[in-house]
């Protein structure tokens, strides 16, 4: 048991005040975990798109003040009541999303979208009662997505968190509990390409770059990067992308250029953009009679999918995919191997680090479309 188990720790944490504005170390209190419930402490954490998305407040309910962050790696400081399969020391990984193993999502081998715990980005409190565990002065702040992991402890539901091997590096697989494992179980769970075929991948950042990676563990002979900005596909090279397509550089639509140069289509295609036009163009570039297209990105809340019906009729899959299909408790651990066994190489998507006393830098950095993650060392 924890020295600190049962208390409340004071402890560092980023806390973003307003909309926009760079985010504020801050002494908060976190209290310890009630039923179900574990508190963390935080070694890693890196930032994703989908915390500055909210930041801005962009289309959302805004919730202020709040802990963002959500791609992290730690250890278990305490558990709460009904806790049996945490314990302190631990090593694991958050995740925005759950698996309570009780629902039918959970039971069921096809879906990982849990009933209790599937992500709510309005929910600034825990699940249980209501209630934030972040406090300053007295004043509650606002958890995200049930991991708040820029700050120093946290408190998660005990079923958004995932035990991993101890002995890997939770500097690199922090990276794993998002971005990476969604474009990766896309390519691998979903689309499932059969060894020697021919992949397309729209949006070549960190998770279409993580789809790829899963394109050439399947042993993909041809991966297409399909993205707006050329300068991309220098990097791209390295996660086993073979050609690239700039659509603006045609005067025809992207999925009869893709045709072409694929005697009728390709065999699988995976949209990591959430543009609708990217998401029609990866389904209508994939081949007829087996041809499967795996949409990733979120299109905006007023977007429509439009096709004709010929399309399916002519054997021609469409799935759609959320967290790369994995189950974060069951899943996530097998993912974590993968990079143990250098199957899978999570290095190079690390692109830049901070201290977590120079969190804004990474902030920055993605604002300028900089590298693909930033690593946050909590410590510092």
């Amino acid at each position: 048991m924890s020295t600190t188990a049962g208390n409340v720790i004071r402890c560092r944490a980023a806390v973003a005040w307003e909309a926009g504005k760079p985010l504020v170390i801050e002494e908060v209190e976190v209290a310890p975990p009630q039923a179900m419930e574990v508190r963390l402490k935080i070694l890693y954490t890196s930032l994703c798109h989908t915390d500055v998305y909210f930041w801005e407040a962009k289309g959302q309910n805004p919730m202020f003040p709040r802990i963002y962050g959500h791609e992290a790696g730690g250890i278990v400081e305490s558990v709460g009541e009904g806790v049996t399969d945490l314990q302190p020391g631990d090593h694991v990984l958050p995740v925005f999303t759950g698996e309570c193993k009780e629902c039918d999502h959970c039971k069921s081998e096809e879906s990982n979208m849990c009933r209790l715990l599937r992500i709510n980005t309005d929910r600034g409190v825990m699940i249980g009662d209501g209630q934030s565990r972040f406090s300053i002065n007295g004043k509650p702040i606002y958890h995200f997505v049930g991991t708040s992991t820029f700050s120093e402890y946290t408190v998660c539901h005990v079923g958004s968190v995932a035990k991993i091997n101890p002995l890997a590096p939770l500097d690199k697989v922090c990276v794993l509990s998002c971005g990476i494992s969604t474009g990766l179980g896309a390519t691998l769970n979903v689309a499932k390409p059969p060894k020697g075929s021919t992949v397309a991948i729209f949006g070549l950042g960190a998770v279409g770059l993580a789809a790829a990676e899963g394109a050439r563990i399947a042993g993909a002979s041809r991966i297409i990067g399909v993205d707006l900005n050329s300068s991309r596909f220098d990097e791209a090279k390295k996660f086993g992308v073979t050609e690239f397509i700039n659509p603006k550089d045609y005067a025809k639509p992207v999925q009869e250029v893709l045709a072409e140069m694929t005697n009728g289509g390709v065999d699988r295609s995976v949209e990591c953009t959430g543009n609708v036009t990217a998401m029609i163009s990866a389904f209508e570039c994939v081949h007829d009679g087996w041809g499967v297209a795996v949409l990733v990105g979120v299109p905006h809340k007023d977007a429509e999918f439009k096709t004709h019906p010929v399309n399916l009729l002519n054997e021609r899959t469409l799935k759609g995919t959320f967290f790369g299909n994995y189950k974060p408790r069951s899943d996530l651990p097998s993912v974590v191997e993968k990079y143990m066994n250098k199957e899978l190489e999570v290095e190079k998507f690390i692109t830049h680090s901070v201290p977590f006393s120079e969190i804004n830098k990474a902030f920055d950095l993605m604002l300028k479309g900089e590298g693909i993650r930033c690593i946050i060392n909590m410590e510092g």
